[in-house]
């Protein structure tokens, strides 16, 4: 080597250690002998809590169905003819029909030279009006208020006056948002302070937390703690997981009918004490993905403890439409916070969130809800209208799917009747397939499928024998994954492992929607039974 390469890589050296010392990429030698730059994010530097997130809903058993399919589309042979996924609560992709007047309406709003046509009723053309000159410029592409449409949320008021028995409800206090996880995400957390360990990550991160990124501060044990019941939603762990929050489980009694126990509650907080300080607690009511309805005296209840822990409540009733089982009956958490009189009505800070995704909408692609707070400081709340004017505003469309579902046809108007006609059949089929999917699940032996009282899941427990918890086990995969994937490799049948949601150590669940049509429904009920009966012959 002469005495000029050797200067040269010698200064090459030197600047790689400089970029080094100042958190700068290495340049690395490429194969053809050229100096490559590395990557200015990569795993190592990327932020550690993203790498924390896990949505099970979507994770890898979900990865593979989308694979399968393509290779089913590619010609290559399985033994079964189509994928089915009923992994996820998405009414209109598992066959659930629209609702007329709501489509109708949206049409006419993002096309308004529909409004003279003579085949769209006139309460749908007066309706499209009425959302159409609260918008800017007349129409849905402009931007909204960040806090939604000023009549969207009266009307979302008045919604909620009706629903729970003339109880105020302040338009002021509204806040539409992109979907409902939109709003439960973002009541959580505030940055860490100048220790530095965690920064914002931007624009995506204000759209995603809203209620979590107020609740969540502080460092090491003061640093916010949120109680969330176990089985859980994914949606609460991994918003905690990137916010750097702690997450505090409470289990829900399986052997009654997932019930929510305050001795739980209070062991649960009584130990997070400890190491965090507990600020929240979630209520998921009806449940995800255990479809539990709770009752009023549990609401009362579960009251009373946020009242005496100084818990902020956040009550997620996406789902308050879907009741099927007879003696259920859905009540708001604001509703008996009212009606328990002003000892209660007047301090216990509570968010309540709901959205067109469920019910008998099943409008997910939407991304319309909303968000109500009671008892928030005046100081926070503007803090809250700041938070939200970052992400300018949710989907217009949403917003005014959100206005349908509070305000729908009234009677006298000529879209009364289809729409009581198609939300009567929505609900109707969904409670007949809650009922025929605990039936069937508990017709297997190995298998204990408690009552679907409302929501849109089953979440049986299921017996694994444990030659295959050992085959998991060595393979790394939790067994009841294992036991879900080996399902959709032999069945075509997608399904998301308990352990995705949180269960109780030694126990194996899976999560299925009732939302396939019933004729499918039965096939996929049946492929389950087959499936788990070979699955413990083999492993027996």
């Amino acid at each position: 080597m002469n005495h000029g390469t050797a200067l040269l890589w010698k200064r090459r050296a030197l600047s790689s250690l400089s970029a080094t010392r100042r958190g700068l990429p290495k340049e690395k030698m490429s194969e053809n002998g050229i100096m490559s730059r590395a990557k200015v994010l990569t795993i190592d530097t990327m932020n550690p809590t993203v790498k924390k997130v896990e949505y099970a809903v979507r994770g890898p058993i979900v990865q593979r169905a989308v694979e399968l399919e393509r290779e089913l589309s590619e010609g290559m042979k399985k033994p079964f003819a189509e994928v089915i996924k009923a992994n996820i609560g998405d009414a209109h992709a598992m066959g659930q029909q629209p609702i007329t007047f709501f489509r109708q309406v949206l049409a006419l709003c993002s096309y308004p030279e529909l409004l003279s046509d003579s085949t769209f009723p006139e309460d749908a053309k007066s309706r499209a009006c009425r959302i159409l000159q609260s918008c800017g410029g007349n129409s849905m592409g402009a931007y909204s208020a960040s806090q939604g449409i000023d009549s969207v949320r009266q009307d979302v008021a008045r919604y909620i006056e009706r629903r729970d028995g003339g109880v105020a409800c302040d338009p002021d206090n509204i806040y539409l948002t992109t979907g409902a996880s939109d709003g439960i995400v973002k009541t959580t957390s505030s940055p860490r302070g100048a220790s530095g360990q965690r920064a914002d990550v931007g624009l995506q991160e204000f759209k995603n937390k809203t209620m979590l990124k107020l609740l969540v501060c502080g460092e090491g044990t003061t640093r916010t703690g949120v109680m969330i019941p176990i089985p859980q939603y994914p949606l609460y762990s991994a918003a905690l997981a990137e916010l750097g929050a702690v997450q505090i489980d409470y289990f829900l009694n399986e052997e009654k009918c997932w019930s929510l126990d305050i001795t739980e509650l209070q062991r649960a907080v009584n130990e997070a004490r400890q190491y965090c300080n507990p600020r929240a607690l979630c209520i998921i009511n009806p449940g995800n993905p255990t479809g539990q309805v709770q009752s009023r005296q549990c609401i009362e209840d579960v009251i009373r403890f946020a009242a005496k822990e100084r818990l902020f409540l956040m009550a997620d009733e996406v789902y308050q439409d879907n009741v099927y089982a007879e003696g259920c009956q859905f009540h708001s958490f604001k509703k008996v916070l009212f009606e328990m009189g002003p000892e209660y009505a007047e301090t216990v800070e509570l968010a309540s969130f709901h959205s067109t995704s469920k019910c008998y909408m099943g409008e997910c692609g939407f991304r319309g809800g909303y968000m109500e707070i009671i008892n928030m400081d005046d100081e926070v709340k503007d803090q809250l209208t700041k938070l939200l004017s970052v992400r300018l505003c949710p989907p217009v469309p949403g917003q005014a799917l959100m206005d349908l579902v509070v305000n729908p046809p009234q009677p006298g108007e000529p879209s009364y009747g289809s729409f009581i006609k198609e939300r009567t059949a929505t609900l109707s089929a969904l409670a007949e397939k809650a009922k025929l999917t605990e039936q069937v699940l508990n017709t297997v032996q190995g298998i204990s499928c408690n009552p679907v009282q409302g929501a849109m899941y089953s979440f049986p427990r299921i017996t694994i024998p444990e030659k295959a918890v050992k085959e998991a086990t060595e393979k790394g995969q939790q067994p009841d994954m294992f036991y879900c994937m080996k399902m959709l490799e032999e069945t075509g049948i997608c399904l998301v492992p308990g352990s995705g949601f949180g269960q109780k150590d030694g126990t194996y669940h899976f999560r299925m929607t009732i939302l396939p049509p019933t004729d499918k429904l039965k096939i996929l009920l049946n492929k389950v039974k087959e499936f788990h009966q070979r699955f413990t012959q083999q492993y027996s």
